[in-house]
């Protein structure tokens, strides 16, 4: 089943037709999958997010999110954000709460389940993203990669279907970004769950099945991770660049140094092995 279609969709947020900030968006998501949507900063993406899970509504076209038209009803729009949950960039603008457990229950609250199951779901979440021990902690004074962890608890006690995170690793330090990435890439493999990741952090991108590259609101690459990575020089000029293993290899073949093209940091450190030790690559 597809959990998200866009079909010609465009979007502008001063109404007007010509001024579009999404362009003919054509794009499906499988259930299940992991995507990857890169680009600078104006590039549409975040605006793509909101229309998802119906925060914005096209000027024209058509989205699907699990079956339910988004175009529809109130009732269809509320079914649409019960399975899609978004994480956004800066997780102090999503805690409402000073416990971290009713910041969590925060959101099957607001949808109206029985206190036995907002408690059930409490321990769901928590337990997801490692911090069952937090529960009776103060939001404000956990870690930035700590309090992105809750604001993923928050989405998840509403189970969505769907999870769209929205530059929700740009103002992590590096360990912060790999603990949220680690839950995220556990609750794809292990539950199953449907993610849109929005990045401009290449090394993200490689963990995803697909990605696009959007630049001036339409989306202009397609593929996997290393697909798109394998047209560098195209990457360039929508102003994205390789993981920073990619550069590095890059630069050392330019010094004449034969390494092959890598993306991960252990596929460099075995390439710069090989080379070093004199063994044909």
């Amino acid at each position: 089943m597809r959990a998200i279609s866009f079909e010609h969709v465009c979007f502008s947020y001063g109404g007007e037709e010509g001024a579009f900030s999404l362009n003919d968006i054509c794009l499906t998501v499988e259930e299940g999958e992991f995507v990857a949507v890169l680009g600078q900063n104006g590039s549409g993406k975040s605006t793509l997010a909101r229309l998802c899970n119906g925060l914005l509504s096209p000027h024209s076209g058509r989205i699907v999110v699990m079956g339910t038209d988004a175009s529809g009803s109130a009732a269809d729009i509320f079914e649409i954000r019960k399975n899609v949950g978004v994480v956004f960039q800066n997780p102090d603008n999503q805690t409402v709460a000073s416990i971290v457990e009713d910041d969590v229950a925060f959101g099957p609250e607001n949808i109206g389940l029985p206190r036995e199951e907002i408690g059930r779901r409490i321990d769901f979440a928590l337990r997801a993203v490692g911090m069952e021990d937090y529960r009776r902690a103060t939001p404000a004074r956990l870690s930035g990669g700590q309090k992105q962890r809750i604001a993923i608890a928050g989405v998840l006690a509403v189970m969505p279907k769907i999870l769209i995170l929205d530059e929700s690793t740009a103002m992590l330090d590096p360990r912060g970004r790999r603990e949220v990435m680690d839950v995220i890439r556990r609750l794809n493999r292990e539950n199953g769950m449907t993610v849109l990741l929005i990045t401009h952090f290449m090394e993200e991108a490689l963990l995803a099945d697909r990605a696009f590259v959007m630049h001036r609101g339409e989306i202009v690459m397609r593929g996997t991770p290393r697909e798109i990575f394998s047209r560098a020089d195209e990457l360039e000029t929508y102003s994205l660049s390789l993981p920073a293993a990619g550069q590095i290899s890059r630069k050392l073949q330019q010094k004449g140094f034969p390494v092959a093209t890598c993306l991960q940091p252990e596929e460099l450190a075995k390439e710069i092995e090989r080379c070093a030790s004199g063994q044909n690559i």
